[in-house]
């Protein structure tokens, strides 16, 4: 069952910004990734989701009302957490928990001091006085205190300290097994592969991939770092590599990505079919070391973002 839905969702602002023809869905119990740097689209389409803007074209949809027309019915039924907090003037951040106790009609204890406890917040002081950590962690608790089956969150950890981000990262994975349907919107690429089930990479208002995180993980094209002996062994290596190229199972599926006069080493992407045809080329130079390079979720993101073409990470 989709719990969010986006259709085709257009918002042009002009001079290339806004989303154009944005669609994924949530699925009930998944925790899904919004993936970009700032100001490619994330707030935009978090903004319609919730029901604050119409779209020019398409539809956002939550619980399988439209949202825009729904507005408040899925704001009193969703976890809602805005990634610019603007705290109101005047109150204590107990003032400010218990006007959204009101609000929201929550009387539930027993979450709201598990929360403080979890995420270290004192909220005896007035919220214009807060520090930016201290506000993103109000405005945390205030969108948890209902556990509510919906979450939406926009920049979670924007401002906390990273002992704090990972107990952010640790309570959403708390959160999964709970069964929480949740839209992560972020750029911090630790929280997303750590948390996420499914992640879509937006970029200028406009997706460019969706993929399951285990992709990252088990993707078949490895990143090697060579490093030779002598500048003979290296330059050996690159001269014969087109030769190496030609007899691969996959032609596209082997790439120097980088060359290091000063460490006399090279970093060569290649798919897991012709890895033993790699190594047989290296046992002819001499090595000092051969080791595999992590491949994360960074590196698929800067696939899209560099435009590197040599770049073996694709799916």
């Amino acid at each position: 069952m989709n719990l969010i839905e986006v259709d085709n969702l257009t918002q042009d602002y002009g001079h290339g910004r806004g989303v154009f023809d944005v669609s994924f869905v949530v699925k009930q119990g998944e925790v899904f990734g919004f993936l970009g740097p700032n100001g490619a689209g994330k707030s935009t389409t978090i903004r319609h989701i919730m029901g604050f803007s119409k779209p020019k074209s398409g539809q956002t949809k939550v619980f399988g009302l439209e949202s825009f027309k729904n507005y408040y019915k899925i704001l009193a039924n969703v976890g809602y957490l805005p990634g610019e907090i603007a705290l109101p003037e005047g109150l204590t951040g107990w003032e400010f928990i218990a006007m959204m106790s009101k609000l929201r009609k929550i009387e539930n204890k027993d979450r709201l001091n598990y929360l403080l406890d979890k995420f270290k917040l004192n909220p005896s002081g007035e919220t214009k006085k807060m520090s930016l950590g201290d506000k993103r962690k109000l405005a945390i608790v205030t969108a948890f205190m209902s556990d509510p089956e919906v979450l939406i969150l926009d920049e979670p950890t924007s401002g906390l300290d990273p002992v704090m981000q990972q107990v952010f990262i640790d309570f959403i994975k708390e959160e999964k097994k709970r069964n929480k349907t949740i839209l992560l919107s972020s750029h911090v690429f630790n929280e997303v592969e750590a948390t996420c089930d499914r992640i879509t990479i937006i970029k200028d208002g406009r997706l460019v991939s969706t993929f399951h995180t285990n992709e990252i993980k088990h993707n078949e094209n490895k990143t090697f770092e060579i490093f030779f002996k002598t500048d003979k062994d290296l330059t050996k290596f690159c001269e014969n590599l087109p030769k190496l190229r030609k007899n691969t199972i996959n032609l596209n599926k082997i790439y120097l990505k980088q060359i290091n006069a000063q460490t006399i080493s090279a970093v060569v992407a290649v798919n897991d079919k012709n890895v033993n045809m790699l190594i047989e080329q290296i046992n002819n130079c001499d090595i000092k070391s051969f080791k595999q390079k992590q491949f994360t979720l960074e590196d698929y993101f800067m696939h899209f973002y560099k435009e590197d073409k040599d770049f073996g990470g694709t799916f």
